[in-house]
């Protein structure tokens, strides 16, 4: 990719990708904050603000692995009636809003696709749809990434989470001993390309089939 590729692809993807990582880290705070933590408002991170959420590692690696992510809102299960039940709807936050905003761009850029479609042509309407339906693409693809990465069942994802809230208690407990590990776990299954393999298809299909 030459630089002025990489600027493009950089303009195209900055502004869904922000919003993407945003929601998905408010969404966790949120309902965390709804369960009775305070721990993410007190910690200025019960906000829309991007700056507040942003790790510049995941957002790079986004660019160069396809695969990203945000600094994770700290959440304190002490403050929850049921810690196991509401933890697996504080993880389950994050990926189900990123599907909400890959539907929603999905039905948006069909929308600028048919009203493109009616327009006269002029240059000033091309100068704006092209850019904008080009960041709608970008942000069904991105949000769909973010889902379904985040729903997978290694730690500390918000699947490993899900899934821990499911097991009984004390394989549970066994499972979450693993997150140590989860990192060094997650950067060998990219860069063996292990993790693309099993994940992209999910999302070029699922991509195909919001945008068909």
């Amino acid at each position: 990719m030459n630089a002025n590729s990489f600027i493009i692809e950089l303009i195209i993807m900055a502004p869904p990708l922000l919003l993407a990582l945003t929601v998905h880290e408010f969404a966790h705070g949120y309902v965390a904050h709804r369960l009775g933590d305070p721990t993410a408002k007190l910690a200025g991170r019960l906000t829309l603000n991007p700056l507040k959420h942003l790790d510049p590692l995941g957002t790079l690696a986004f660019f160069l692995i396809k695969i990203g992510w945000a600094k994770p809102v700290p959440v304190n299960p002490v403050y929850f009636r049921d810690p196991r039940r509401d933890m697996l709807w504080v993880a389950l936050a994050g990926p189900a809003v990123n599907l909400g905003l890959a539907l929603i761009s999905a039905v948006a850029a069909k929308g600028l696709w048919a009203l493109a479609a009616v327009l006269p042509y002029s240059p000033l309407a091309k100068a704006i749809i092209v850019p904008l339906n080009a960041c709608l693409i970008a942000s069904v693809w991105i949000n769909l990434v973010l889902c379904i990465f985040n729903f997978l069942p290694i730690p500390p994802l918000d699947g490993s989470k899900i899934l821990m809230g499911l097991l009984p208690p004390q394989q549970a407990q066994s499972f979450a001993s693993l997150e140590r590990y989860g990192f060094i776990i997650i950067m060998l299954l990219a860069f063996s390309g292990i993790l693309s393999s099993m994940i992209i298809p999910i999302i070029s299909f699922a991509n195909r089939l919001l945008l068909a």
